[in-house]
């Protein structure tokens, strides 16, 4: 059975690919889910319509989001923890506190956008990059002392 997809499947396709799938797959998951339509001549010209849509959304998304990295790119945050020996802090700076520094200084930016590997424990100077689009990624500059 051929189906269209509406949105991104795993292991499947993207969103406005015309797939072959076993018809049980379809009828029981795909179709009920809301996840694919069945591939007659109306649904094709409702997906073309659709992918349109979305590829207009998604381009101003990304003007968006090339715009955020600009203002982004040149902030320079600092943040003041107390510390031990070897300039080692007690506890750890995460992505919550660097989001809540960022809004201090009039920029919002959602915590699950700042990408840190593991919480920074060390004074110093970090860069933080910021994921504000799949393909758009900003670098703001962490600064750490001791208090």
């Amino acid at each position: 059975m051929e189906v269209i997809l509406r949105q991104d499947v795993t292991s499947l396709g993207k969103a406005g690919e015309l797939v072959k799938v076993k018809p049980g797959y379809a009828r029981n998951y795909l179709l009920p889910h809301g996840l694919a339509y069945e591939a007659t001549a109306g649904n094709k010209q409702r997906i073309a319509a659709e992918s349109k849509a979305r590829a207009t959304h998604q381009a101003a998304e990304r003007q968006d989001a090339v715009a955020q990295a600009a203002r982004l790119n040149g902030v320079s945050l600092t943040l003041a923890r107390k510390a031990g020996e070897g300039d080692r802090l007690f506890g750890s700076i995460t992505s919550q506190d660097v989001a809540d520094a960022l809004l201090a200084q009039g920029h919002t930016v959602d915590k699950r956008r700042i990408e840190l590997e593991h919480p920074i424990k060390t004074v110093g100077l970090h860069a933080i990059p910021v994921r504000l689009h799949h393909e758009v990624t900003a670098e703001v500059r962490l600064t750490v002392v001791a208090e």
